[in-house]
């Protein structure tokens, strides 16, 4: 869920931004997740554990007033829908972690060369 506000934002932006900044975007978009995960790893190994989130959904019957034909108050039951995110700690094996993190840094190392390449090529196709 989270994840959704920070794209819909990044949507909005992008939507009005200039082709060189839209090229940029898109040639820095890999790295960003995968600094990401990187930041996620390393919180995990610093936690000992990794912090799962789910999103449950639930009914709450109410008591609602309206207003019928003859214009009198007259109360009824309605259901409100409510959306809650929880977090719960999950235990993960360490030494995995480790190793998935030392990937992450590689692969992200790499993306951030590939990005500067790209970036480079969006300045030379699209001046200002």
């Amino acid at each position: 869920m989270r994840r959704a506000f920070i794209i819909l934002p990044l949507i909005a932006v992008t939507a009005c931004a200039t082709p060189r900044e839209q090229c940029i975007n898109d040639a820095n978009r890999q790295t960003r997740v995968l600094s990401q995960l990187v930041n996620e790893a390393r919180g995990n190994l610093a936690r000992g554990y990794a912090i799962a989130e789910s999103t449950d959904v639930r009914t709450l019957t109410r008591t609602c007033r309206g207003r019928d034909a003859n214009d009198e108050i007259f109360t009824y039951p309605c259901n409100e829908t409510e959306t809650f995110t929880t977090t719960r700690p999950v235990s993960i094996d360490l030494d995995a972690e480790q190793v998935k993190l030392a990937q992450l840094e590689q692969r992200l190392a790499q993306a951030q060369a590939n990005a500067n390449t790209s970036v480079a090529q969006c300045i030379a196709i699209h001046p200002e």
